[in-house]
């Protein structure tokens, strides 16, 4: 049995793309650019909010340093006060962080989205849950697939690796858990293709969240 359970956040555990996509486009027109479609912002996202702003300008605009610290501190003010505006938690995620909770497994975030922004929605949507850590993205400290704050989350969860299992929607997820060392999970609901995570390699794939339990107590199917 897994004794800890990381949990990445956009895509995972939360749908957060509306919110996401609707505050890039307000720092987008308050700059002068043409904004997109919702429907593109699954592709923007996973690498930390600084690519995800860069991903969203014009080539020539992205290369710009002022033009992205604009973006970046419109984006901020906008999101900060939006953020629960339209973002829902996947149906079946809570119940089944309940479940785990209830058999003892201990859970962490593990997310390249602020760390101010990521505390603010985990409190929101799931305040009892009994969070062992929550780890968004913080100066100094590399985004994911660096494993870097999985293994912060390890050591204040005192857990090894071989306990702990890792969910995610995306590649970037599957990388980290891959460069930690740790086993993971790819879930189909979230911002990325089935295809996605196959090609980085996911222990197992699962259709939705009911089916996290019986892998976190009895480990990987062969």
């Amino acid at each position: 049995m897994k004794k800890l359970a990381i949990f990445d956040l956009d895509g995972t555990l939360l749908n957060t793309i509306k919110d996401l996509g609707e505050s890039v486009n307000y720092a987008l027109d308050r700059n002068g650019f043409h904004t997109h479609s919702v429907a593109s912002y699954p592709y923007f996202v996973g690498n930390g909010v600084r690519r995800l702003i860069e991903r969203s300008l014009p080539e020539d605009a992205r290369k710009k340093a002022s033009v992205v610290e604009a973006m970046l501190k419109d984006f901020k003010q906008y999101y900060n006060e939006h953020n629960t505006d339209r973002t829902v938690p996947y149906e079946g995620i809570r119940e089944t962080l309940e479940q785990l909770s209830s058999n003892g497994v201990q859970l962490a975030v593990a997310s390249n989205k602020y760390q101010e922004a990521t505390v603010k929605i985990i409190n929101h949507y799931f305040p009892d849950i009994p969070w062992v850590a929550v780890q968004g993205q913080q100066d100094g400290i590399p985004v994911k697939p660096d494993p870097s704050i999985v293994f912060m989350i390890l050591a204040q969860a005192h857990i090894s690796k071989q306990e702990t299992i890792y969910i995610g929607d995306s590649g970037i997820d599957m990388e980290t858990a891959r460069r930690a060392c740790i086993d993971s999970v790819g879930v189909t609901w979230g911002f990325r293709p089935v295809k996605e995570l196959k090609e980085y390699h996911a222990n197992v794939i699962i259709n939705k969240p009911q089916d996290i339990v019986p892998i976190v107590e009895n480990g990987i199917p062969l």
